[in-house]
């Protein structure tokens, strides 16, 4: 079933999805609420756009095997970096320290100044040590802990299924 289930379009179309609202509600928290985001914060929008990506790739034609295992690869790339760069945030959070900060301005590639294109969604403005929203006890980036750990187990389920001998 999970080896079928990735040859097919809506489940890619659904990660797209997925990540696509993660991206509305990030700018719903800034421009609606006037939550700041962070180096951080932006980080992980980053991740999330890898994981919307991921599932754009996916869907273009998820019966060619190629095509599949690089959504794979880009959902899964995405989902440990959004997963480590959120348990920084909450440590910074959590156990602030004048010797551990985030900087001020992301540290994106040459080749990938995100913030630069799209500054609206990308520059950061906030304090990464600061909690500014929580929900049900937890703050924003440990919320993005369990999304990125879901994310995550959701890509190995599908890494198993595709690595299952197809049944007769």
């Amino acid at each position: 079933m999970l080896k079928q289930l990735a040859s097919f379009r809506t489940p890619w179309l659904l990660l797209a999805s997925s990540a696509l609202i993660l991206e509305m509600v990030a700018l719903f928290f800034q421009y609606g609420m006037r939550l700041e985001p962070c180096v951080m914060c932006v980080y992980q929008r980053v991740a999330v756009l890898g994981l919307f990506v991921a599932g754009v790739v996916g869907a273009f034609a998820p019966e060619k095997p190629l095509v599949r295992w690089a959504g794979i690869g880009g959902w899964l790339v995405s989902a440990i970096w959004g997963l480590k760069i959120a348990y920084e945030h909450v440590d910074l959070q959590l156990d602030p320290s004048p010797f551990k900060q985030c900087a001020f301005i992301p540290d994106f590639p040459a080749w990938f100044k995100v913030d630069q294109w799209l500054p609206a969604v990308f520059e950061a403005r906030g304090d990464c040590t600061q909690t500014v929203w929580q929900f049900l006890g937890l703050s924003m980036p440990q919320w993005m802990m369990v999304i990125f750990s879901l994310y995550l187990l959701v890509a190995l389920a599908v890494i198993i299924g595709q690595l299952l001998p197809k049944k007769a």
